[in-house]
């Protein structure tokens, strides 16, 4: 499967790639044409720390964040988009601010929490949701509840790859989109012609990578 698999370069900063591989591939909440490898975002500091430079370009001026939470192994992206976010000698909102990045705990039920300890970095803060990847927003939908619950304001959600423009309002800042990948598409997993025309799902895949079936 990795033989098929073709970089494709942010285009305002070559440094930064994904890897895609067309195929047939199973989520949690859908089926995909194509698996998206962000292995390198999430792991080199050098392409994170530019990844998040492009980013942070959308928020500048007009948003204040306080909090940074992330999701699907963003942690090293999201502490570079704070620095870049609070840089004090630049001249932008959050210039010498100090922003926190955190990341939820999943319990036995797979439901988003914060422990004690980091629940006064949500409660009345201005949050950026920080993805990996959106397609269906089931994640998105998931995270805002626990925002919600533990007093968190919702003011911005980025990602390295999203499928959708937005969500609950909030415009969706993504360095990748479907643009970038010709025919991307993603279906619900009882609605998939892939399945339907009885080709075979190449792998599970998740935030972590793919398992071939």
């Amino acid at each position: 499967m990795e033989t098929r698999m073709r970089e494709i370069r942010a285009r305002n900063a070559s440094k930064v790639k994904i890897g895609v591989i067309p195929g047939h591939f199973a989520t949690n909440h859908s089926h995909v044409n194509y698996y998206v490898d962000m292995t390198a975002v999430k792991t080199s500091s050098s392409i994170a720390k530019e990844a998040a430079a492009l980013l942070a370009q959308e928020y500048m001026m007009g948003t204040n964040i306080d909090t940074i939470v992330c999701l699907e192994g963003t942690e090293m992206l999201g502490a570079f988009l704070a620095q870049a976010l609070s840089d004090p000698s630049v001249p932008v909102l959050n210039a010498g601010h100090d922003i926190n990045v955190i990341t939820p705990e999943l319990n036995a039920s797979n439901q988003m929490i914060f422990r004690d300890n980091t629940q006064k970095k949500i409660w009345s803060r201005h949050v950026l949701l920080l993805m990996a990847s959106v397609s269906t927003g089931k994640t998105i939908n998931r995270a805002v509840e626990c925002l919600q619950y533990y007093g968190g304001e919702l003011v911005a959600i980025s990602a390295i790859f999203s499928a959708a423009t937005e969500s609950r309002g909030i415009k969706i800042n993504s360095i990748f989109t479907p643009g970038d990948l010709p025919g991307y598409q993603s279906y619900s997993t009882g609605e998939c012609p892939l399945c339907a025309a009885h080709k075979k799902v190449d792998a599970i895949v998740n935030s972590y990578g793919y398992s071939k079936i």
